[in-house]
């Protein structure tokens, strides 16, 4: 069973940044496609970002292109979100996902596994 643990969030002021980062065990990146998701009070969840086991693909929800990078370090077996100059509407807690795939992934909820969540607060 894959397990991933999200670390990362916090309070950050309008214009900051955050690395999130999501450990994944029991696994080998290689083969899964992880996706980053967010829930803001009273919204539903959404999709943000993904990459593919292989690394070779990703994508972005609209509301987040050019300002957050995902990336991953199969060594560690650990995928990363940067979040760069964060707005208000960033707020949310943030979660990441598994499921198998290794050259593609998807930013609908056609994952299997599920982390706990990191919370994103931006405040001045």
């Amino acid at each position: 069973q894959v397990q991933l643990v999200e670390s990362g969030g916090g309070l950050v002021q309008p214009g900051g940044s955050l690395r999130l980062s999501c450990a994944v065990s029991r696994v080998t990146l290689d083969y899964y496609a992880i996706g980053w998701f967010r829930q803001a009070p009273g919204k539903e969840r959404e999709g943000v970002s993904c990459i593919s086991g292989s690394g070779g693909s990703t994508l972005y929800a609209d509301s987040v292109k050019a300002r957050f990078t995902i990336s991953k370090d199969n060594a560690k077996n650990t995928v990363y979100l940067q979040v760069n100059n964060v707005i208000p509407e960033d707020t949310a807690i943030y979660y990441c996902a598994a499921r198998l795939s290794s050259r593609s992934c998807t930013l609908g909820f056609q994952y299997t596994s599920w982390g706990q969540g990191t919370q994103v607060t931006v405040s001045s």
